[in-house]
């Protein structure tokens, strides 16, 4: 899948089913459910980077 931009995660579709690893991937539910609540408070590029990297490692 390569390098996704921040910006770009909440608009991916989830998997089915999240698998829960220490290090979430970026199509889990969780992940992209946090990204779009981020996205609707109007955060910024900065702030979405920051927010990527605390969801995955939720």
């Amino acid at each position: 899948m390569g390098k996704i931009k921040a910006s770009k995660v909440s608009k991916l579709k989830p998997k089915k089913k999240c698998c829960r690893k220490k290090t979430r991937c970026i199509k889990c539910p969780v992940v992209i459910m946090r990204m779009k609540k981020l996205e609707n408070e109007g955060a910024s590029k900065k702030e979405l980077k920051a927010g990527l990297k605390k969801a995955r490692a939720a």
